[in-house]
């Protein structure tokens, strides 16, 4: 727009025209959009444009050179949790006081405060974040460095996290393009019909393979098919492909950190498949635990506005607050699991080269 539509560049240099990510659009509109709304976000929506600089936790006037974005147009970054304004209209006079981003308010809700702790969100797909600190983090091995949260006048804590491109989709695809069951909570009770994945792994590349490969000419393979592999190995074989991505992205974490992972929180739609926590407890060598709010974004977000308003006192109320609702505990050999992620490694390798050029690729 800034680049096509006469006048807006005019109006984004000049400070008429606003621009900011939803969180930015939300509280502006709260607070009194044009008349005295602020035009603020947080560190981490802020990170997600791209703009901002990790370190300063301020927009980078060097990116926003090269890509032609006019600083006044932008919100001014705040933290996380602190009181930004008050509401104005509907809810007049209540504090405005937390923002956050998706996936670092699942990392707050599920009070992954201390360096080494691991949330996972199981959803369409998988989003793995890990606390390392008041450092950032480098990856040297195809992870995102990202700021976790930045609460008050602290110092910012900064994450690791890894994308998984295809993993509650992956189920969905089963169910409608392949129609082996009506509803996505009739896989577990497919899979549960056969002892183990039959010898049968499903790599779900469909859009190439995101972290920790970045292989973007990868595409989905099901490997290992014999005739004896029925529905119900294929069912299994879409559960624990969530499960192995899972500790790929795991095993990149702990490279990156030097932090060994001692336990996994979890949540999103999946985590109620008791088949496939078990397994993500087994392959992982580590405990999984689902707490008692599985909305855990809602939950950090308000969490970041409960610490800035005196709800809550100080970080540790929130760890006193947050529930356990069940725990999964390691129950595999480890001769068995290290020969099932060898055949998973050997899978992926399978997917890859297979998009010979980009014509002849179809999304």
């Amino acid at each position: 727009m800034i680049d096509n539509v006469s006048g807006v560049r005019e109006a984004a240099e000049s400070g008429d025209l606003a621009f900011g990510n939803i969180d930015s659009w939300v509280i502006w509109n709260l607070t009194g959009g044009t008349d005295g709304g602020v035009h603020v976000t947080d560190p981490t929506n802020a990170s997600r444009t791209m703009l901002m600089n990790l370190a300063t936790l301020d927009w980078d006037d060097e990116i926003l050179d090269t890509m032609g974005v006019p600083r006044a147009m932008l919100p001014e970054i705040q933290s996380s949790s602190m009181e930004y304004a008050k509401a104005k209209g509907g809810l007049d006079g209540i504090p405005v006081a937390g923002i956050l981003g998706d996936q670092q308010a699942a990392v707050f809700g599920q009070t992954c405060f201390s360096v080494g702790e691991a949330k996972n969100t199981y959803g369409t797909g998988n989003f793995l974040l890990l606390n390392t600190g008041t450092e950032p983090v480098q990856s040297k091995n195809g992870l995102l460095t990202t700021v976790g949260y930045k609460i008050g006048e602290q110092d910012a804590v900064y994450c690791l996290e890894g994308a998984i491109a295809v993993t509650g989709s992956l189920v969905q695809w089963l169910r409608d393009n392949i129609g082996l069951f009506q509803s996505a909570p009739e896989i577990e009770d497919l899979a549960k019909t056969v002892e183990d994945n039959g010898g049968a792994y499903f790599v779900p590349a469909f859009s190439g393979l995101f972290a920790p490969y970045w292989r973007s000419d990868a595409r989905g393979a099901i490997v290992g098919l014999t005739r004896y592999v029925n529905k119900g190995h294929l069912a299994r074989a879409v559960l624990e492909a969530t499960a192995f991505q899972t500790k790929e992205v795991v095993d990149a974490m702990n490279a990156d950190s030097g932090v060994e992972l001692e336990s996994l929180k979890v949540d999103g739609g999946m985590v109620q498949n008791d088949l496939l926590m078990q397994f993500q407890a087994d392959i992982l060598d580590v405990p999984v635990i689902r707490p008692t709010v599985a909305e855990t974004t809602s939950l950090g977000a308000a969490y970041a506005a409960g610490l800035a308003v005196g709800f809550w006192g100080e970080i540790e109320d929130l760890r006193a607050n947050w529930g356990k609702d069940h725990e999964w505990t390691p129950r595999m050999d480890a001769d068995r699991r290290d020969r099932e992620y060898r055949m998973w490694k050997k899978a992926v390798t399978r997917t890859f080269d297979w998009v010979e050029s980009e014509e002849h690729a179809h999304a």
